[in-house]
């Protein structure tokens, strides 16, 4: 149960202190700050709200704590001032950026640490960025002495203590400015000039006394300072604040990200692991704390308010990768984004020197006049592989389906670290503001040192090309969306409005190669990553490419692109399209390869494709065996329609024309260390002699984020109407002979009903998870949660709906027990210009690049590389995010 805390005195401690500021680094010092005489002070009779947070668990289960708010002592007061220059006091550096607007006014907020002797302490240094913001990087903040506030407690001059205010995170909440500063800690901490309060929440607000001259002033005038201490909590043994920005929700709900550490089941706190969380309040005065996130060594979370109140966190992880999480219920359950944006981005350098930063993560309405449609934007450091000593700050776009690198924004010879972005759509203003995208950065010294300070740039033209994706984006899917009707139409069946209306063709589609080849790049009609042709034995046809001979063929990177990994989804769930003409057939017994996916790895074995032989037989490679065969025509007058995909990382499907290459699924183990390497398409690459003289024809090809179910695969399946087949699983490599003859040891089943091994739509069957309650998922990742609990979480399913919200999802409740969303990502109506835009590596790409080649040691293990099960969905047991 929750329990209210009375208000207490802050404790007077002179003993030496340790505490942790905004890059996780202890200072050591002693509090010996002499004190200025006839110093200007304003004291904070009724100037300051200010809230210690309260943690508490709930019978030892981490629960939420809940925290109402007292008047303090009134021998207690809290005044800002100035850095004193007389007494000795410098500031060192600044960093944990971040932006925020008042009516027209833009302000950029940081962290400033500084120094009085041997003794740390930190500041909050704001400055007003100016509509003329430079569209070149320009150092803010120049004069942080005059521009940095120390907040001091202490009811006489002798008994003042320097109040930690490290990683200030803000929120605007009307014309009133909420800033979260400090840290918890229950460990007596080490020596600092600085009284630790534990998490306080300021309250601010723009003097207008003189219009060139705003400043924040971190005061209320209209309540007495307020305060709320927290029982000792028997789990968090650490809290503090990410930096940064925090969220108004549409609900008037704040939410400040944060993250914290518990101790361990057995009470120890040695070698425990961070985890990112939320506190949140609708009414500024009872604040909750969230549950955190399941998975340990999480930090430096970012947050973010989507459509329908649902609340997303990116953070920086072990193992190398960010990971997304989403919730619904403001932080009481967390789904890992598994199918669209988790574990997308790199955690930039690697090896001893790795260092997780915070990412710059904001949604925004943007577009053209009539068009305009949510996004999300992301601005993280980039590092190349040649020079991974400086991180270069990349823009990237998405809606939750679709990722875009539009480029870089930070300056050529910057190191650039945490960032913070703002929109300002220059609406609902008095002033005739104008539409901008401003972007703020920690700039480090050379050598990893702190930052020296902080950088503003004007995005104008990167806005400019987000739009540009944007259009590209609706275009593309107006394009995608005819692909259904004409393909039908081409073989003048009279279904096209039944067929082609019972599907949404660019649910969940996140690439489309079609007409765009040039060189050795087929470039990706939405913009995200390109393929690279193999072999210069390769020509431009009409929405495709022709491949001739041995070693012809293209790659689709995933896990090759290197740090970024913008279809990390793949390595789970996906599903590949395309339309193939085959012209001739290859000599000898060794069936040619097709299309298919390599795993990670010197051998680049191949995880799942398909082939044909010289027989005209197609062949599924399922790990490494062989399944299978199905006959078939081949021949440059009869375009095949192959599909491939992949469920739970662990089942795979191949499908020619509508009708399964074997009866079966292909079992492709528990799906650990499988991670992968690229899509192949046309081949692999592979010097195969008998292919010389056989050439083959892709057009058409889509990647999916989630299995496509066999209503969607049978729109791709325009050559004949649902035709009844033979299969023969009785024996492995027997061919599933056509209707028209052959051995008929099994009943016959209409394509496109539940036969041929297609589980319908409608048809889900429950299942029991392991600990013996029905299970809602088709696939359980376990998971150790932050408390040590075990957690399940699961994926979409080929049989689920398309209409349902996203890919591959791990859902951890709040009390350890599991729930699993199962589904797909409607795209979001996803429209948008051919423009230029930026490729993964920062070079212009019009419309798309190369994606930049690397290597990533990173193994994709579902969750923290544990153990992964699979059961099937349950009927009626599904939930939508």
């Amino acid at each position: 149960m929750l329990s209210r805390v009375a208000a207490v005195k802050a404790p007077r401690t002179h003993n030496r202190r340790r505490v942790t500021g905004s890059s996780g680094r202890r200072r050591e010092g002693r509090e010996s700050e002499p004190q200025r005489p006839n110093m200007s002070r304003r004291v904070f009779t009724s100037a300051m709200l200010l809230l210690l947070l309260v943690v508490m668990m709930c019978c030892g289960s981490g629960g939420a704590a809940q925290a109402g708010v007292e008047e303090p002592s009134s021998e207690s007061t809290f005044e800002w001032r100035g850095i004193n220059d007389g007494g000795g006091e410098t500031v060192e550096s600044l960093g944990v950026p971040s932006l925020l607007k008042v009516g027209s006014d833009v302000f950029a907020v940081a962290e400033a640490q500084c120094k009085n002797g041997g003794v740390s302490f930190t500041g909050v240094t704001s400055q007003p960025l100016k509509t003329q913001t430079a569209k070149t990087p320009v150092e803010v903040l120049k004069k942080p002495k005059d521009e940095t506030q120390v907040l001091e407690e202490g009811a006489s001059e002798d008994q003042k203590k320097k109040v930690d205010v490290s990683r200030p995170t803000t929120a605007v909440k009307g014309s009133d400015i909420y800033m979260l500063v400090g840290q918890y800690s229950s460990a007596a901490v080490g020596a600092s000039d600085a009284a630790q309060l534990g998490l306080l929440l300021v309250k601010g607000s723009v003097n207008s006394g003189v219009a060139n001259n705003k400043k924040i002033d971190w005061k209320d005038t209209e309540s007495s300072p307020q305060r709320l201490f927290e029982k000792q909590p028997d789990s968090w043994t650490r809290l503090i604040g990410s930096g940064g920005s925090g969220v108004k929700m549409k609900d008037e709900t704040l939410v400040f990200p944060v993250e914290g550490t518990k101790k361990k089941a057995d009470g120890t706190e040695v070698d425990v692991k961070t985890v990112s969380l939320i506190i949140h309040s609708k009414d500024n005065t009872d604040w909750k704390l969230s549950k955190g996130m399941s998975d340990g060594g999480c930090s430096d979370p970012s947050v973010v308010e989507w459509e329908d109140d649902k609340l997303i966190m990116m953070a920086a992880c072990d193992g190398g990768r960010r990971r997304v999480y989403e919730s619904g219920d403001k932080g009481e359950s967390w789904t890992e984004a598994l199918g669209t944006l988790s574990r997308v981005w790199g955690n930039n350098k690697k090896g001893e020197e790795a260092k997780a930063v915070r990412s710059g993560f904001i949604t925004a309405t943007v577009g053209n006049d009539g068009d305009k449609r949510n996004v999300m934007l992301v601005t993280l450091p980039v590092y190349a592989e040649k020079n991974v000593e400086k991180g270069k700050l990349h823009l990237w776009l998405t809606d939750n389906t679709h990722i875009v690198d539009i480029g870089p924004v930070s300056g050529d010879d910057d190191d650039a670290a945490a960032s913070s972005l703002l929109y300002n759509s220059g609406e609902n203003t008095d002033e005739n503001n104008e539409e901008e995208l401003i972007a703020l950065y920690e700039k480090k010294k050379d050598g990893g040192k702190p930052s020296p300070g902080v950088v503003s740039v004007l995005l104008t033209e990167q806005l400019q090309r987000v739009k540009g994706v944007l259009t590209t984006w609706k275009e593309v899917d107006k394009r995608v969306s005819q692909l259904c009707t004409s393909l039908i139409a081409q073989k003048e069946r009279a279904s096209t409005d039944d067929v082609c209306g019972a599907v949404k063709i660019t649910a969940g589609l996140v690439g489309f190669l079609s007409g765009k080849f040039s060189e050795n790049t087929w470039r990706d009609e939405y913009l995200g990553v390109n393929a690279t042709v193999t072999k210069e034995r390769a020509e431009e046809v009409e929405n495709g490419v022709k491949f001739t001979g041995s070693g012809a063929g293209a790659e689709w990177p995933v896990g090759k692109q290197g740090e970024n990994q913008l279809y990390h989804f793949a390595n789970y769930n996906f599903t590949l399209v395309a339309t193939v003409s085959i012209d001739n057939v290859p000599e000898g017994n060794t069936p040619i390869s097709l299309v298919g996916v390599k795993m990670n790895g010197d051998e680049n074995n191949v995880l799942l494709g398909l082939s044909y032989d010289s027989e005209k037989k197609w062949h599924v490679l399922c790990g490494d065996k062989t399944t299978t065969k199905l006959s078939s025509t081949l021949g440059a007058e009869t375009p095949q329609h192959v599909v491939i995909l992949l469920k739970n990382g662990t089942q795979g499907s191949v499908y020619v024309d509508g009708q399964r290459v074997g009866n079966e699924e292909c079992a492709l183990g528990n799906g650990e260390s499988k991670e992968i390497s690229h899509f192949y398409i046309g081949g692999d690459g592979a010097n195969a002699e008998n292919k010389e003289g056989v050439s083959v024809t892709v057009t058409n090809v889509l990647l999916y984020n989630r299995p496509l179910d066999d209503t969607e695969i049978a729109a791709f399946n325009p050559n004949k109407a649902p035709i009844e087949v033979q299969v023969d699983g009785s024996i492995e490599g027997d061919a599933i002979q056509p209707s028209g003859g052959g051995r008929q040891e099994e009943p016959r089943q209409s394509l496109g009903s539940s036969g041929a091994g297609v589980v319908p739509a409608s048809t889900v069957s429950s299942a029991k998870t392991s600990s013996g309650g029905e299970g809602s998922a088709t696939q359980l990742v376990k998971e150790e949660s932050s408390d040590g609990s075990k957690n399940v979480g699961g994926a979409s399913s080929p049989g689920s709906d398309a209409a349902v919200e996203t890919g591959d999802r791990s859902t951890v409740q709040g009390d350890g027990s599991s729930e699993t969303l199962v589904g797909t990502p409607a795209t979001a109506d996803a429209y948008a210009p051919d423009a230029e835009a930026m490729g993964h590596d920062g070079t212009a790409v019009n419309p798309g690049a190369s994606a930049s080649s690397g290597a990533d040691g990173e193994t994709a293990e579902g969750t923290n590389g544990q153990e992964k099960k699979e059961i099937h969905a349950q009927n009626g047991g599904v939930k939508a995010a």
